[in-house]
């Protein structure tokens, strides 16, 4: 198996610089879903600082929301969900790395409920590599690439950050 770089450090930080500046608002409530999307909020989050918003920032760990749990395997690996703040009425942006299916976003949905009703959800992306199968689309989206259903699409962050596919069995 090979891995193809799709999208490098330079696009990545283009892709991140135009996601920030389509998220507007006087205080922003960034939710970023573990692991990828954790690391892309935190990007946007800087971003988004440095141009005098105030940015709310949380994070998910959807584990335990997952509709494939009998499938990933005994031992997920399982991180704290962080929300120091209220959702309650609030314009929530959930973040994320790569959008594929679309379950990942219902299940991260299904946990940000149960934290409060947000008055609404946007969804913030950094790479949609299209196969939905679930009715879910991003408000905000910095890269697109039709990927084969038989390849991964993943953000790899150690180094200079990169967008690789790579061909499964």
């Amino acid at each position: 198996m090979t891995d193809t770089v799709l999208f490098d450090n330079t696009a990545l930080e283009d892709a991140l610089i135009r996601m920030a500046a389509a998220i507007t608002g006087t205080e922003i409530y960034l939710v970023g879903i573990h692991s990828g999307g954790a690391k892309v909020a935190n990007a946007i989050q800087i971003q988004l600082e440095d141009a005098g918003n105030t940015v709310h920032r949380g994070n998910l760990d959807i584990s335990f929301y997952r509709d494939d749990l009998d499938t990933i395997g005994p031992n997920p690996e399982v991180r704290p969900s962080e929300l120091p703040f209220d959702v309650s009425g609030k314009e929530v942006w959930l973040v994320d790395d790569v959008l594929y299916s679309g379950r990942t976003i219902r299940a991260a949905m299904d946990e940000l409920f149960d934290y409060g009703r947000p008055s609404s959800i946007k969804l913030a992306i950094l790479v949609d590599r299209g196969g939905r199968q679930l009715p879910i689309s991003a408000n905000c989206v910095g890269l697109t690439h039709n990927a084969p259903a038989n390849c991964t699409v993943k953000l790899i962050t150690k180094g200079t950050w990169h967008i690789e596919q790579r061909q499964v069995k």
